[in-house]
């Protein structure tokens, strides 16, 4: 949650209250073009506000990044023809392991790329795991076997890449049309790294327990 802009949405929601009770007081003495002005004045403070809260609320999960980094480390162990698990450890400690149907682990995450405006705000390109899913490396598997998709991202009312693509007025702030996947072979034990740059998403493999 970007410290700067839950600030300056709270700094609104309080301009706002001030405007209101200013003008609810001036109102009382002498109704004038200036009560108005100040209705206006809160009612831009109490929107401002709402999209700074929803932005706010729309981006939890959503990690800052500048530069390549770790989003998680996966260790695969095969279960049979076609099936594996994938044990994921994530850089806030949390661990969760998954049985997956397919050859290979396929990953995808939503990357946010603010845009200046948002960069004043303390807003920068940001990035959140999406879901973890197995691939086949035949067409014809992934038309006909088992197919299992696991959700990566964190529960929220609502997220910041789905948003931008449904709300035109949010394109001064972001582009939210860039997604990353990326896939490696989960055919024997293996610990791999799912590394995330602006570019996007890429698998390096750390131990293969077979070799």
């Amino acid at each position: 949650m970007p410290e700067p802009l839950m600030i300056i949405a709270l700094l609104c929601g309080f301009l706002s209250i001030a405007f209101f009770i200013t003008a609810i007081v001036a109102l009382k003495n002498k109704p004038s073009f200036g009560v108005i002005s100040r209705f206006t004045l809160a009612l831009l403070m109490l929107s401002l506000a709402g999209l700074l809260g929803m932005i706010t609320i729309a981006t939890q999960g959503y990690r800052a990044l500048t530069r390549e980094e770790v989003a998680v480390v996966v260790k695969t162990e095969p279960m049979g023809p076609g099936r594996f698990s994938a044990r994921f450890h994530f850089p806030d400690g949390r661990e969760a392991t998954y049985n997956i149907a397919g050859d290979e682990l396929y990953v995808d995450a939503h990357i946010l790329k603010w845009k200046p405006l948002a960069n004043f705000l303390g807003l920068h390109t940001s990035y959140e795991l999406d879901r973890v899913a197995g691939r086949y490396l035949k067409v014809e598997d992934e038309q006909t076997k088992a197919r299992t998709v696991f959700s990566l991202a964190q529960k929220k009312p609502t997220n910041m890449f789905t948003l931008r693509q449904r709300y035109t007025f949010l394109r001064p702030l972001l582009d939210a049309e860039y997604g990353s996947a990326t896939f490696i072979a989960a055919n024997q034990a293996a610990e791999f790294e799912v590394r995330v740059s602006t570019t996007g998403l890429l698998i390096r493999p750390l131990f293969r327990y077979g070799k």
